[in-house]
């Protein structure tokens, strides 16, 4: 350890214990009732807590997160950390890592993060012992505390533009900045999973002059600590903010113009609930286009008053796994979101609907007319067009009333027939409808295990599909991994069944239709599902 462990910590000190657990010091003296000094610790694994710093009634110390807290003994298995040159040459020069060749390692981040083992790392390690050449440098769990003498960091590795320090021992944001100053083409830098304590300071916003990317996963940091920290980041463009359990921003009047820079935020897996109060905070980022919101508790579009909204300007948004439950929030969310060209919205209650929900996807398409791709397929005009004519088919089937009273309850209704004209009478709407259903049919889905022509009815009966003649390829295929709930990195396989009995591979030219491929009502297609290696 650079800090000696014979002189006990202060207050905010971070330290780490032999069995790895992370936390920070919040108190420093005796308890009532025994002999001795104690090291009151807020730990980042609540897990590790026993209390929030009460004993006895008696308040010591508090906690981020309720019943993380523990008093242990200061002694030598508690470790300060070290400095970043130190943690920087203990991980690229001087480990040795035995005869094994193997290590694993954390890719990603937030809720794509993976664990991968990684072959031949000590050579790579070779090559880069010369340190002035490290343009990417992870320093994720290696204890770092502090910086180094003006000038060092420097002069020993100037030329990084990627950093990750996440899992650190850094205390501060003042002691982040002093590090970052050492490395003036700083690009990206990774701080998840740390506890800083509140910015007190101004930062030196020379120190961040190159900064664009800025990740604070799983750092329990509120959105007023978020905003006082990047106001001193005036190139920052894209900021993570997942796993912080935030469940409401708070609007500040007064915003400093370097945010209007901002274009990507990330919320993934916090517990945001109030979509208007979150659109109005997020106001003053005038060019972000990229929102995620996926794994929140957003419940509700509240509609729009009569002004400009505040997200006017985004283009991609994430609501997959939230609680939205109304079909209306599509319209609504298309006057919140006029530019909208990518949606994810999987998960959500509202597709479970036994009624509604097969038909989830072209209702979305038809309410947002902006959209160029749902969950993850692409929209096609032709698609476009055929969900415009199925909703205002449906419209005009299941809702009672006079065109107004469509209207209200659909907002796309007049513009949908101003478009394609507006649907006949009830009395004199059937061959209308016919002519539409005609774009349905239904198919015969086989799950096969390998080669399609060995597979009999009795080894595996088939399901039945309803899909649009006019759905792409790549869009059936994902309609079939929900059906037979095939994990995302699937490789699906299809072949369509010929009168003959012979067999048409479908795995080409997946922007085709199912028209195009000859699939008509009652046709036979056999699926093969495998996992990816």
């Amino acid at each position: 350890m650079d800090s000696p462990s014979s002189l006990l910590p202060s207050k905010d000190t971070r330290i780490c214990l032999s069995s790895a657990h992370i936390g920070t010091i919040k108190y420093v003296g005796h308890v009532d009732g025994t002999q001795g000094l104690w090291l009151g610790v807020d730990w980042d694994d609540p897990c590790r807590g026993r209390h929030d710093g009460v004993k006895d009634g008696k308040q010591y110390f508090s906690c981020r997160v309720k019943n993380a807290g523990s008093f242990i003994r200061p002694s030598s298995s508690v470790c300060y950390g070290y400095s970043f040159l130190r943690a920087l040459t203990t991980k690229y020069i001087e480990i040795a890592h035995g005869p094994s060749s193997h290590e694993k390692i954390t890719l990603g981040s937030s809720n794509g993060a993976i664990e991968v083992e990684a072959v031949g790392l000590d050579k790579i390690r070779t090559k880069f012992a010369n340190l002035s050449r490290l343009r990417e440098v992870s320093l994720d769990s290696e204890k770092v505390a502090f910086s180094d003498p003006e000038g060092e960091i420097n002069k020993t590795c100037p030329n990084v533009r990627g950093l990750d320090l996440s899992a650190s021992l850094l205390p501060t944001w003042d002691m982040v900045s002093l590090i970052a100053s050492e490395l003036p083409l700083l690009e990206r830098l990774a701080l998840n999973r740390n506890r800083f304590t509140p910015l007190k300071n101004c930062l030196n916003p020379s120190n961040f002059l190159k900064l664009t990317e800025l990740q604070l996963n799983g750092t329990m940091m509120t959105w007023e600590e978020l905003t006082s920290v990047i106001a001193f980041m005036p190139k920052l463009r894209i900021v993570e903010m997942g796993y912080n359990t935030l469940s409401h921003l708070s609007s500040r009047q007064s915003l400093p113009a370097v945010h209007a820079g901002l274009e990507v935020i990330n919320f993934d897996s916090n517990e945001l609930v109030d979509w208007s109060h979150l659109c109005h905070a997020l106001g003053p980022y005038t060019s972000l286009e990229r929102l995620i919101l996926a794994s929140n508790r957003i419940m509700d579009i509240a509609a729009l008053d009569n002004q400009l909204s505040p997200l006017h300007r985004i283009k991609h948004l994430a609501l997959s796994f939230n609680q939205l439950h109304q079909w209306l929030a599509f319209d609504r969310l298309y006057d919140w979101c006029p530019n909208l060209e990518t949606l994810s919205i999987t998960g959500n209650p509202l597709l479970k609907d036994l009624e509604m929900g097969r038909h989830a996807r072209q209702f979305v398409i038809a309410q947002i007319p902006s959209l160029l791709m749902l969950d993850s397929a692409a929209i096609s005009p032709k698609e476009r067009t055929d969900c415009e004519l199925f909703y205002l088919s449906y419209i005009a089937k299941t809702v009672r009333g006079c065109q107004e009273e469509k209207y209200n309850e659909h907002p796309q209704w007049k513009a949908l027939c101003a478009k394609h004209g507006k649907p006949a009478d009830v009395a004199s709407k059937k061959s209308h409808e016919d002519k539409l259903s005609n774009l349905l049919i239904h198919v015969h889905v086989y799950q096969c295990s390998g080669d399609p022509e060995n597979v009999t009815d009795e080894e595996a009966p088939p399901i039945d599909l309803r899909v649009l003649s006019t759905m792409t390829i790549r869009t059936f295929r994902l309609k079939l991994a929900k059906s037979f709930k095939a994990t995302r990195n699937a490789k699906i396989s299809l072949w369509l069944k010929m009168p003959d009995d012979k067999f048409v591979a479908l795995n080409e030219n997946d922007d085709q239709d199912l028209a195009w491929w000859g699939i008509e009502n009652a046709s036979n297609i056999f699926v093969n599902i495998q996992l990816r290696k």
